[in-house]
């Protein structure tokens, strides 16, 4: 299955200011790229690219003064299978755990394991552990909150989201991240695309998606407490502890957030190109491999 996917997102900026992207597709699905464009600017601007600690791929740069504007567009070939379930899967003792998964058990920025510890235990220190104890917490999860765009708040934590009972999918992440993590299950957050392919059409607007992995026999295996259901198309673009680690413009300065337009589809129901408009002829070129 092919599906094409992309991004436009532009900004104000005050003055010259450096600015780190995580908007790449992550390094284990580049090899699945069928065609893309560049990374387009306009104005341009040169970039460079890193990977972190994590292994995503980070694009570095200086956005001008004024409007500035960032275009990437590409089809990319997918399994067409749903998220990997394995009912049978089982926790792997502290001792035992891969020495990279541990900072997956610490508390972080967003993701207060001290503050749901008595309540993640209270809740799932009865149940079986492993996968059935990791999906007992996404159905508590997504019970729980209430999704909402209008909901969305970039201080908001996994506590504080429990509290509320409201957020987006950062918060539906994070929370269930905290709880697990509080049952000594490595947890870790991602974000990528994640199309409504088959599922019915979602009327909103596209977006990018957050959902978690938890590690269980030697593997990490993808939960989504947002829709809590298996789904078909997710396509990496970054992982991290928590929303700190991941952003998808993190700017060295203010800035004005003044387009966001996010598409990703099967590319045989949409065969006409994802409509962009107001985007500068400059930025207009064909898909390369």
């Amino acid at each position: 299955m092919l599906i094409r996917l992309g991004y436009e997102i532009a900004i104000e900026c005050p003055q010259p200011m450096p600015v780190i992207s995580l908007l790449d597709v992550n390094p284990d699905r580049q090899h699945d790229i069928k065609r893309q464009t560049r990374v387009l600017t306009s104005p341009h601007v040169p970039s460079t690219v890193y990977e972190d600690g994590f292994g995503n791929a980070c694009r570095r740069f200086t956005a001008p003064e004024g409007g500035f504007r960032i275009l990437y567009d590409a089809v990319i070939d997918d399994s067409g299978e749903t998220d990997e379930i394995n009912t049978l899967a089982q926790e792997t003792p502290i001792q035992d755990l891969p020495h990279e998964t541990l900072v997956f058990l610490l508390g972080s920025r967003y993701c207060e394991t001290d503050h749901l510890g008595d309540l993640a235990w209270r809740l799932f220190g009865h149940l079986p552990q492993g996968w059935v104890r990791v999906q007992a917490i996404c159905d508590y999860v997504h019970n729980r909150l209430s999704f909402g765009y209008g909901y969305a708040r970039a201080t908001r934590t996994a506590a504080q989201a429990h509290e509320e009972r409201v957020g987006v999918c950062r918060d539906f992440a994070h929370l269930a991240i905290t709880l697990c993590r509080c049952m000594n299950i490595p947890a870790r957050y991602v974000n990528g695309y994640l199309g409504d392919i088959g599922v019915p059409p979602d009327p909103a607007p596209m977006d990018f998606n957050a959902w978690f992995e938890a590690f269980l026999d030697g593997k990490w295996y993808t939960f989504d407490a947002r829709h809590n259901v298996p789904r078909i198309g997710r396509v990496v673009v970054a992982r991290g502890r928590d929303a700190t680690d991941v952003p998808l413009l993190h700017s060295f300065g203010a800035h004005k957030l003044t387009t966001f337009k996010v598409w990703t589809y099967e590319q045989d129901s949409h065969p006409a190109c994802p409509p962009q408009q107001g985007i500068d002829r400059t930025l207009t070129t064909p898909l390369i491999t």
